[in-house]
């Protein structure tokens, strides 16, 4: 892992290699994509934090992207890698190991992933989502034995609750579980789950009863017996990255395994979607965002036409200005909310607004920028068309564009039935640390970042 005190030194440098020619440009300081966020959301030791993924991303794992996208098979080298920098524990208190950084922080880490491999950094994102269900619902003896296994990146948590035959309607799984003695059996089969061929500790949302209080979550160890994967199957985009099936038959899990009570949990399931999954996924589609912007400007910097750069072609020019507005509002809606989310502050509508808006306009800057690169963009060897692959994948985890509008929609009307923001606000809020906290490990024998 990366000594801690770096948070609390100056700039680091920036290693190149890889598929563009984009990633050779600098860094914008406290400005990015134009807007000047630095003393208004993030603090010099979010910028550290910064500069030293981004240093890591692009060293580590920009040189691997051919591959990747050549073999489109499941990355475990590069995803233990990425773990154990300690970046899975942005929001793990320090109590238990993590950085106690919280949301945007982790907002931030995600981000600068993606800009170089959206694959690895929704690999992050999912298991940054795992650790929600043990944050918001474990009892202190999981939250011990867990979080600071997780934070070390010694375990890659996921959470399963899509089913084959319900998709996004929580309430329609079949999936079962049924108490015997001290276990409970398991029975059924969850798919698209995020890490699903890298994780190691899945939180698996499961029915125990009829009707909304009739769900329960379980933690359930990728080596229990009865537990098995399907094959991955290779995607459209997020190459290197594995949301498979995940298939339990007869699959015994101890009764201690049980997250919170019987019935919580469809909670468990609402309150990582809406306060991890959705900031997650903003994350994800801002840095694939940014690396369009990158890309693009490079591309009509370095092409000529009419014995000028592309740029200084009218049209060419005002696409790329489409680009950077898009992405100014974009990164202000992922900040904001997830700024609110670490005060503590009812904040579910910003949450489903900035999902909402960084993949829309993620997708939209992403076909104007293969307008630009026209039939250059076509070809597997630039990096415009992996974006805009990627960016696809964005779309539908955590609510679709339209599920966004509908909950906005309940919003606006006085129909919303509360805010899981407001509910867990004591356990997401972000204590305030003393400086000199940021300087030791929170345990002698763990660092991070």
């Amino acid at each position: 892992m990366i000594p801690v005190d770096l948070f609390m030194t100056g700039a680091g440098g920036r290693s190149g290699g890889g598929d563009s020619c984009a990633h050779t440009r600098g860094g914008q300081g406290d400005f990015h994509g134009g807007v000047r966020l630095s003393g208004y959301f993030t603090t010099r030791r979010h910028e550290r934090l910064r500069e030293v993924v981004r240093d890591f991303a692009e060293r580590e794992v920009r040189p691997l992207i051919p591959r990747m996208e050549s073999a489109r098979s499941v990355e475990y080298e590069l995803s233990r890698l990425i773990a154990r920098q300690g970046w899975i524990g942005a929001t793990i208190s320090r109590q238990y190991g993590g950085m106690g950084m919280g949301h945007l922080a982790k907002t931030i880490i995600i981000e600068e992933l993606a800009r170089v491999s959206g694959a690895m950094g929704a690999m992050v994102q999912a298991s940054q989502l795992g650790v929600a269900k043990i944050v918001h619902f474990g009892n202190e003896a999981q939250k011990w034995h867990w979080l600071p296994r997780i934070a070390s990146g010694d375990c890659l948590p996921t959470i399963a609750v899509t089913e084959p035959g319900a998709g996004g309607h929580v309430l329609g799984m079949e999936a079962s579980a049924v108490r015997d003695g001290d276990d409970y059996i398991l029975n059924g089969r969850k798919v698209f789950v995020g890490n699903s061929h890298v994780g190691d500790l899945h939180g698996v949302v499961v029915r125990t009863g009829p009707g909304s209080r009739g769900l329960s979550a379980f933690l359930v160890e990728a080596d229990r017996p009865g537990f098995s994967l399907a094959e991955h199957r290779p995607a459209m985009g997020l190459h290197g990255f594995s949301f498979g099936e995940l298939i339990f038959d007869n699959c015994r899990v101890p009764a201690v395994n049980r997250l919170g009570a019987e019935g919580d949990g469809l909670p468990v399931a609402y309150s990582s979607s809406v306060l991890y999954g959705r900031p997650n996924l903003t994350a994800v589609a801002l840095g694939i965002h940014q690396a369009v912007l990158e890309e693009t400007s490079a591309f009509a910097t370095a092409r000529h036409r009419y014995g000028k750069p592309l740029h200084d072609v009218a049209p060419v020019k005002q696409k790329i200005g489409q680009i950077q507005s898009r992405l100014m509002t974009a990164r202000l809606a992922a900040y904001h909310a997830a700024h609110l989310l670490d005060q503590g502050l009812p904040c579910d509508a910003e949450l489903m607004n900035a999902k909402l808006v960084n993949v829309e306009l993620a997708l939209d800057s992403a076909r104007q920028a293969m307008e630009i690169h026209a039939a250059s963009g076509l070809f597997t060897d630039s990096p415009i068309e992996r974006y805009l692959r990627d960016a696809h994948h964005i779309y539908a985890p955590a609510g679709t564009s339209d599920v966004q509008l509908l909950r906005l929609g309940e919003i606006a009307l006085g129909l919303d039935k509360g805010q899981w923001s407001q509910r867990l606000a004591d356990v997401v809020r972000v204590d305030p640390l003393p400086s000199e906290a940021y300087l030791q490990p929170p345990h002698p024998t763990t660092t991070y970042v």
